[in-house]
């Protein structure tokens, strides 16, 4: 197989014909720098940019780590080590990150793979312990650069690059201009590659529309505005505090209409499943903290809607970056009280959506999702829980969503009209001769 036809295939696999400038960019320079800095918005491919280059430099037949990818938060990682297993290189990829059972992490690592991907905390402690060979580690990538300074995560990520002797190549990835590299990344040339527009609010793609709230707390013109969408589009609502995203949540729940917080409150496993939830569209409204404006995969999303105003120019960009991704379309909605003044990056031609005093609550979204007690760790995969759900449980092929298998458990997308059923189908069954249990995911 050829490197054209290789590529073709790993394209397929993402449902795209061809890569667009910033990927082709990228693939091009790897050949001849070995220090890149690229700049490209949120939503823009950077992940596979960066990907497909490495692959070229990757020894199939090496028994070590030779990459490592540094991200400023677990789901990053995670989606990173999605993306790179979509490709289907044959190639092992790990993700490490804290919250997850160092012990695990360990295991997994005795049988080294040719990619690592982690937070720089947990890799700092990997690397501390000796629990991986670093000596073959030639590429080492820097995912939301800008993120892991914000972040604090300096001290780790110069431990790192200090006990990493072997590094040919760094790349640094960010979606804002204007970062100092500092020292101890020890890059002394670096070719930037900058796809940020000039004016990054500019999206022809992207409806921007102001709402204005009579309450200073905005929560009847905010439920006007839900109402007004449609129920089934994902909508993300920004604040700037955790208590405003729980009060919301709470305002919504008593209104039974479904939703989820997302913050950094939050441990690994409830992150986890309300991502899950959202993105197999089980909720169809994610309440959330500027912790979901970058470095999520979540797709799809045809809302946005600042109940906070955004700090900066900046967050609003990251924000808004989450809808109207790609070729698709969205919406950002900005709600402002009387007395809140217009930011200056709200253009004075922003449109007023003016919303009606009668309305009818959404309807309940059209997934459910069920929580399965056995994952990877207990040799059930994927494909043992749609033949499981769909031969025990007598689900049709449209009446299965998204499955996702993670090491001790599993969710699984189901139609809500069918949930009830299949829970009394399955009750006391097994997969693979393991028994199970599996119930509504909380």
């Amino acid at each position: 197989m050829n490197e054209n036809q290789n590529l073709d295939q790993i394209l397929q696999h993402f449902s795209i014909d061809a890569l667009n400038p910033m990927q082709q960019s990228m693939l091009e320079h790897f050949k001849h720098s070995s220090d890149i800095m690229l700049l490209s918005p949120t939503g823009s491919g950077k992940t596979l940019a960066y990907l497909l280059p490495l692959l070229k430099l990757i020894d199939k037949e090496s028994t070590h780590v030779q990459a490592l990818i540094l991200v400023p938060s677990r789901e990053l990682a995670l989606q990173i080590e999605s993306v790179f297993k979509q490709m289907k290189t044959g190639l092992k990829v790990n993700c490490c990150y804290g919250g997850h059972d160092f012990k695990v992490e360990k295991n997994n690592l005795s049988s080294p793979p040719s990619v690592l991907i982690g937070t720089p905390g947990r890799i700092a402690d990997h690397i501390g312990k000796g629990t991986f060979n670093t000596t073959a580690l030639h590429t080492l990538i820097f995912d939301e650069f800008d993120k892991s300074l914000e972040f604090g995560f300096s001290k780790e990520m110069e431990y790192i690059v200090q006990h990493l002797p072997n590094v040919k190549s760094k790349i640094l990835i960010s979606a804002t201009q204007s970062i100092d590299i500092p020292r101890y990344i020890k890059i002394s040339e670096v070719r930037e590659l900058n796809f940020l527009d000039k004016d990054s609010t500019s999206n022809t793609r992207l409806s921007v529309k102001l709402v204005l709230s009579e309450d200073v707390d905005k929560l009847e013109a905010f439920l006007k505005l839900l109402c007004s969408l449609d129920s089934n589009a994902p909508t993300i609502v920004f604040c700037n505090h955790r208590e405003v995203v729980e009060r919301i949540s709470d305002h919504l729940n008593r209104k039974n209409i479904e939703n989820a917080c997302f913050h950094g409150k939050l441990d690994q496993k409830e992150r986890e499943r309300v991502l899950v939830k959202f993105t197999n569209g089980s909720v169809n409204v994610l309440i959330t903290t500027d912790l979901a404006s970058r470095g999520l995969d979540i797709r799809e999303v045809k809302n946005i809607i600042h109940y906070q105003q955004p700090h900066s120019e900046e967050v609003f960009i990251h924000r808004n970056g989450r809808t109207a991704r790609m070729h698709a379309s969205g919406s950002a909605f900005m709600i402002l009280t009387q007395k809140e003044e217009r930011p200056a990056y709200l253009a004075e031609s922003t449109e007023v959506l003016e919303l009606s005093d009668k309305y009818s609550l959404p309807s309940p979204p059209l997934w459910v999702t069920l929580f399965i007690s056995k994952g990877k760790k207990d040799a059930i995969n994927k494909t043992d829980i749609v033949g499981f759900l769909s031969k025990v449980g007598k689900l049709n092929r449209d009446e299965l969503g998204f499955v996702d298998v993670k090491d001790f458990f599993a969710y699984a997308a189901v139609k809500r009209e069918k949930a009830d059923k299949v829970l009394k189908l399955a009750k006391d069954q097994k997969i693979k001769n393991r028994a199970v249990k599996i119930n509504f995911a909380e």
